[in-house]
């Protein structure tokens, strides 16, 4: 059973971390009448060719078997023998080395059923497996609904149900799936295969990469990695003697797995990724995480002050500095997994940083990991660089007191970032304490104080004395001073929208310049928009307007930036304020449902979920209708709501392109009225 277990955790973790997400089953479920009493309740799987779907009876130490459970309702419904299956194929399975029988291609399983008082549904679930000849997907749970009244229907407790059916969407929507016609033909002319994800994500991850790599030169710059670079060069090119080669050779390596334990530390949140694919997204804008990265990054920053050190226990330290005295490539691999634990007073707040800026409501599993990858790129390649060529070593500065300057800068941007993840929470939960004048007053405090820093006035623990005050230390504390101006200028008011000017610098990071005690606005810009897309289609037909929905969220970066940058241009401003009805639904609204559409859901991918607030519900309807997961998402639509207009867009900060995608959408929508 142990080398069963180690087997299945090693396909699992091979799948989910590096590969798209699979669901290769997919579950339908049909009544058919006996009797007035008697039922057959029947589940069909359609499965993906080359995968293999499980039997119900398989041997001990294979793999799971296909479980279904009914809900008997207190025994109003009585099941009649046990679930029948097909006849299925019975082989040598390569994966679990034994004889087990599986499905391919289409399986039907059939449970019968006696009523001693007819209902209108009977609810279960299946539990499954499925392999094909190179791998395994973790066991999988789908709920049922057996509808035997053939009508839309409540539940036993009163609250709504879904059937997968185009009453729930009507529901919920007003609309189903078929009700939207998809576009065909963009109007540059080429043909529209899908409406989903814009391919931005290379580009994103590039993005993303950059950020590591800066991220990881700046840990090189504190106490605990810089001092490390020489050492550790000089150890490998005179360890080895006259066998200089082998000495760069090892240098290069131990830079290598630099980089090879940040890959993997990021692994564990693809496996999350693969789970469910939303977790990232729930993940980050949970109001109470948010709160808890608000006070770690405080606790980062005084760490970084010098009050206190962050170290990992020393017992970890101790096992890989015993994994050292092995030699050879696993010796060279101990040495960088040391490396790493040691800095980690240095590097961990860095790290966290990079966390919680992957964790946000356009982010994921592969940005963590494009992060991670280029924080050790440039963590390890100094020591690849300066192995090579050892006589650059003594071009480097002596280690002193800026060291722990570069440090106390480092504190000062966490303390300033901490108030980011508060401000994330502020505007999920509506609490209202941290708008827009609070926000940059917070922060015009924290650089003013880094500039006093700078200049002496403001020493911390661990400062040396400052016998004159450096030219670098000086034309630095001056460019902070005026970056705090530049955040004051934030106060000034934009006459045309009636809010507070947006800074380009902060776009994603301040909470919108119509989050505000003194300027309040419900919509970006002082434009007109419907938080309710029920309400939206009803306005949009009685205007006769095409529709613009805004898929975005509170805490979602890109989305500031659109509204506050490119919303705001006179060409961009006119076609939304004149042209078009928008529609902005908030992914990330935490505001609870009303009970009635509190109901389960398909996730799309295997599994169901159950709606609790706006956000679930709106971010059901993007994935269901439209296929996109990631914000911003427009979609312009017909003003029935019927009929989609040309391929969405996400994120496009070019705003000559973004004004084509809106044009697109009124020359589209002109040509079907005649």
């Amino acid at each position: 059973m142990k080398k069963l277990a180690i087997l299945l955790l090693f396909l699992l973790l091979v799948n989910t971390a590096f590969s798209q997400i699979l669901d290769p089953v997919e579950w339908k479920t049909s009544v058919e009448k006996v009797s007035d009493i008697e039922y057959k309740l029947i589940t069909k799987a359609s499965i993906e060719k080359g995968w293999h779907l499980y039997s119900q009876s398989v041997p001990e130490d294979g793999p799971i078997p296909t479980t279904f459970r009914y809900n008997l309702v207190d025994g109003k419904v009585v099941p009649t023998g046990n679930t029948e299956e097909e006849e299925g194929h019975t082989v040598d399975d390569p994966v679990f080395g034994m004889k087990i029988k599986y499905f391919e291609n289409e399986a039907t399983f059939v449970q019968r059923v006696t009523f001693t008082k007819l209902l209108d549904l009977v609810e279960g679930s299946v539990e499954f497996m499925v392999c094909d000849d190179k791998r395994c997907l973790p066991p999988t749970e789908v709920n049922l609904v057996f509808n035997i009244s053939g009508k839309a229907i409540q539940k036993v407790d009163g609250e709504k149900l879904n059937i997968n059916t185009g009453d729930t969407n009507a529901l919920l929507y007003g609309l189903s799936t078929s009700d939207i016609q998809k576009a065909t033909i963009d109007c540059d002319g080429t043909i529209i295969t899908d409406i989903g994800n814009s391919d931005t994500s290379k580009s994103n991850l590039w993005n993303i990469f950059v950020l590591g790599f800066l991220g990881g030169l700046l840990a090189l710059l504190t106490p605990c990695v810089f001092p490390m670079i020489p050492l550790t060069v000089s150890f490998f090119t005179k360890q080895n003697g006259d066998q200089k080669g082998k000495g760069i050779s090892k240098a290069v390596l131990y830079g290598f797995f630099i980089l090879a334990v940040y890959l993997i530390l990021s692994v564990p949140f693809h496996l999350l990724d693969s789970v469910n694919p939303d977790i990232l997204n729930e993940i980050s804008t949970n109001v109470w995480l948010n709160v808890v990265f608000f006070l770690v990054f405080l606790f980062f920053a005084f760490s970084f002050f010098g009050y206190y050190e962050l170290t990992l226990p020393s017992s970890w330290t101790s096992k890989t500095t015993q994994g050292e005295n092995v030699g050879g490539i696993v010796g060279v691999f101990f040495m960088a997994l040391t490396l790493a634990l040691v800095s980690f007073s240095c590097t961990g707040p860095i790290l966290g940083s990079l966390l919680a800026g992957s964790l946000t409501a356009d982010g994921g599993a592969w940005q963590l990991t494009a992060g991670m990858g280029g924080f050790g790129v440039a963590l390890g390649l100094p020591f690849a660089i300066f192995a090579m060529f050892p006589n650059m070593l003594n071009s480097l500065p002596k280690s002193g007191g800026w060291l722990n300057t570069t440090k106390v800068i480092l504190g000062f941007l966490e303390l300033a970032l901490a108030f980011k993840f508060l401000s994330n929470a502020d505007l999920v939960q509506h609490w209202g304490i941290l708008k827009i004048e609070a926000f940059l007053g917070v922060w015009i405090v924290v650089f003013v104080g880094l500039a006093l820093y700078l200049f002496g006035k403001i020493k911390f623990p661990h400062d040396s004395p400052i016998k004159k005050l450096s030219f670098i230390r000086f034309s630095s504390g001056i460019l902070v001073l005026a970056f705090a101006v530049y955040l004051a200028s934030g106060f000034r008011v934009k006459e045309e929208t009636k809010t507070f000017t947006p800074l380009t610098i902060l776009s994603g990071l301040a909470p919108p310049v119509g989050y505000s005690f003194i300027y309040p606005k419900e919509c970006p810009n002082n434009l007109d928009c419907f938080k309710d897309l029920k309400e939206g289609l009803a306005y949009a037909q009685k205007v006769d307007k095409p529709i613009m929905i805004d898929f975005t969220g509170y805490a979602c970066v890109n989305c500031r930036k659109m509204e506050e940058h490119v919303w705001p241009k006179e060409k961009i401003d006119q076609l939304l304020r004149n042209e078009y009805v928008i529609i902005s639904l908030y992914v990330d609204d935490k505001k609870a449902l009303p009970e009635s559409q509190q109901i389960e859901v398909d996730r799309g991918n295997g599994g169901t979920r159950k709606l609790k607030n706006y956000g679930h519900k709106w971010a059901h309807f993007q994935t269901q209708f439209f296929q996109s997961n990631s914000q911003p998402f427009y979609v312009l639509l017909s003003p029935d709501g019927k009929q989609i207009l040309n391929k969405p867009v996400g994120y496009t900060p070019d705003v000559d392109e973004y004004e084509r995608f809106l044009q697109c959408g009124l020359d589209v929508n002109k040509k079907m009225k005649n």
